[in-house]
Formats: C-alpha cells, sequence, structure tokens
C-alpha cells in the first residue's frame, strides 16, 4: 500500500510547478511579436516549440489531476486498466502512474 500522505505531497508539489511552468509558457506567448522580419521568423520558431511544450505540461497537468482524483477515491495504486497493484517502486517513480508496469508495456 502506498504511502497517501506522502503521494498527494510529491503530486500538489509537482501540480503547483506545471502550474507555474504553464504559465510561463503562456506570458512568452503574448509577447508581442518583433518588427524585424528576422526575428520575427525566429520567434515563430520558438512560439511553436512553446506551443508544444504548452501541450505536453497541459497533458502532465491532466495526468496528476487523475492521480490525485484517485487518491481521493480509494483507488490511488490500482492499474485502471487491468486492476492490478501498482508497483510501490513504479508509484516512488512515477507517483501519478495509472498502469501497472505489463499495461504500460502493452500500451506502447
Amino acid at each position: 500500500m502506498p504511502d497517501l500522505a506522502a503521494a498527494r505531497a510529491r503530486l500538489e508539489a509537482s501540480l503547483v510547478e506545471l502550474e507555474t511552468r504553464l504559465t510561463h509558457i503562456a506570458r512568452d506567448l503574448d509577447q508581442p511579436a518583433d518588427r524585424n522580419w528576422a526575428e520575427q521568423a525566429v520567434e515563430i520558431e520558438d512560439d511553436e516549440s512553446l506551443e508544444h511544450q504548452g501541450t505536453l505540461v497541459t497533458k502532465e497537468i491532466a495526468s496528476v489531476q487523475r492521480a490525485l482524483a484517485r487518491i481521493q477515491d480509494g483507488t490511488y495504486g490500482e492499474c485502471v486498466r487491468c486492476g492490478s497493484e501498482i508497483a510501490p517502486a513504479r508509484l516512488e517513480a512515477r507517483p501519478e502512474a495509472a498502469l501497472c508496469i505489463d499495461c504500460a508495456r502493452q500500451a506502447e
């Protein structure tokens, strides 16, 4: 059985960090365009990278929120696919993990 208080604390800290990162990305994307055409081309490439990072961070936030919901409803540590226990070492490494290692490998 995982230490739910420790898992919750790690997940909540991760959520704060991810939300802060997403706020910074949004702020950077809202910067006005440079008047120099060459600089605008570089900024467009940078914005595409930032948008991709924002998408990844948004997915990570959703994953952490789902893990917190599993703690709340008492299913944290159970594989959402097969119902088996997720190994404590896996939860230690990835507290947001929703799949046991076997189901995670099948999903890849």
